[in-house]
């Protein structure tokens, strides 16, 4: 037995394949809320997280709490759920899903999540296998990416073509695909590129994944949340075309990223999941996982059925203002370049011309001396797949959005290269 210092060896340590994926939102937006001046006695301007909670202007509908307070005082919450959730709730999910589908889903097609992330969680572990292979966005979310470390399967990643949208490069999912590629992931609305896919790409994507024998993962977790000229098409209609998961939740349409709550839902009307024994052991996972709090599913019927379209309507007018005013003011910032207003979700990815700038190394740099001199907070586009670009967050006060804009714009001059 090995001794060192007097004792035995310990026989644990930690998981490396944790810190190969960590680089995550939050530990980047960590690091830089750490590099602020203190002395600074400006207010934080949080442009690096799409949570607008603490903003008047993004409360959620008092639907949602009632929803909760009535499901909680019922008494009739209070066990353990069902591993895929409570009936009624799976059902209002179905319902709710499939509005705009020509077909209709049924109650068993869903299966309720923690949020979004534990979806991502749960799709990601159950495809890990040998050898198998997975299609990423790039850029895109990178739970994606670390989800798929953890569980080591591999990751390949397509481009978003900005001159185009941000459209699929579905040359290059061709490219990536072989014999061993289980799935493609789209994120629509998107995060972090801000554009909604058009009817007629998403057919194409379709088309294109069923040429390949693979289905389509569809984060739709800004489901709705489009205020341009395209409107949002759920994945699930081109469910004949290909098996289509989609992957959603309350968070963003109703402003509660907190209470993680979020579905899995199988668009699936050839059967092809249950045949390829998908569901089975999707259903063989969530009885080893954690269930999202009974109560909120049986607030969940409520708050999906009984909310107004006029909160929906104010949400998109304050979102919409929004993503007009930083696509205006970055037209003021010559380092900044955004190369497709957002029409959709509350962010936006901006090119970061360095050669413009004196003393900044690449795009973390930038932010982390945005952060110390400006109190502004952007994410580094390296977090999210895309080297010398940011992630801008436009869902604050326009007030905020405005100051925040103004402190980056004084940052570039202050930090220019001088002629």
């Amino acid at each position: 037995m090995e001794v060192m210092n007097g004792h035995k060896k310990w026989g644990f340590q930690g998981n490396p394949e944790l810190i190969a994926s960590s680089i995550s939102v939050r530990g980047v937006l960590t690091k830089l809320m750490a590099n602020r001046n203190k002395d600074d006695k400006r207010p934080t301007i949080p442009l690096g997280r799409a949570d607008p909670t603490e903003f008047p202007s993004y409360r959620t509908t008092p639907v949602a709490p009632d929803a909760v307070a009535d499901a909680t005082y019922s008494y009739n919450f209070n066990c353990y759920p069902p591993t895929v959730g409570i009936a009624e709730a799976r059902r209002a999910v179905a319902e709710y899903v499939s509005k705009d589908f020509p077909y209709q889903l049924s109650p068993d097609d869903v299966y309720l999540t923690a949020g979004c992330t534990q979806a991502i969680e749960i799709v990601v572990s159950v495809l890990a296998r040998p050898n198998a292979n997975i299609l990423f966005p790039r850029p895109g979310y990178p739970q994606y990416e670390a989800r798929a470390s953890c569980s080591k399967l591999e990751a390949r990643h397509f481009d978003l073509i900005p001159e185009k949208g941000w459209e699929v490069d579905l040359d290059s999912v061709e490219a990536l695909a072989d014999e061993n590629t289980v799935a493609m992931v789209i994120i629509n609305p998107s995060n972090p590129c801000g554009n909604v896919f058009t009817y007629q790409h998403l057919k194409e994507i379709a088309e294109t994944a069923s040429k390949l024998g693979i289905f389509v993962i569809s984060d739709e977790v800004y489901g709705h949340l489009a205020f341009g000229s395209n409107p949002f098409v759920p994945m699930g209609v081109f469910g004949s075309t290909v098996p289509v998961l989609t992957l959603g939740s309350i968070a963003k349409r109703w402003i509660v990223p907190g209470w993680r709550l979020g579905w899995i839902v199988t668009s699936d009307p050839n059967g092809i999941f249950h045949q390829s024994g998908f569901v089975e052991c999707m259903k063989n996972f969530l009885d080893i996982t954690t269930d999202p709090p009974t109560n909120m599913q049986g607030a969940l019927t409520q708050i999906l059925k009984h909310t107004k379209e006029d909160f929906y309507s104010k949400i998109l007018t304050t979102i919409r203002g929004a993503a007009d005013i930083l696509y205006d003011r970055i037209q003021e910032i010559p380092c900044l370049t955004c190369p497709h207003k957002p029409d959709g979700s509350m962010v936006a990815m901006v090119k970061l011309n360095l050669p413009l700038l004196e003393g900044i190394i690449d795009d973390v740099d930038f932010c982390m001396k945005l952060a110390k001199e400006e109190s502004v907070i952007v994410l580094p586009g390296v977090t999210v797949g895309l080297k010398n670009c940011l992630r801008i967050t436009f869902a604050v006060e326009h007030s905020a959005l405005e100051d925040g804009l103004g402190r980056i714009k004084a940052f570039y001059h202050r930090h220019a290269k001088k002629e």
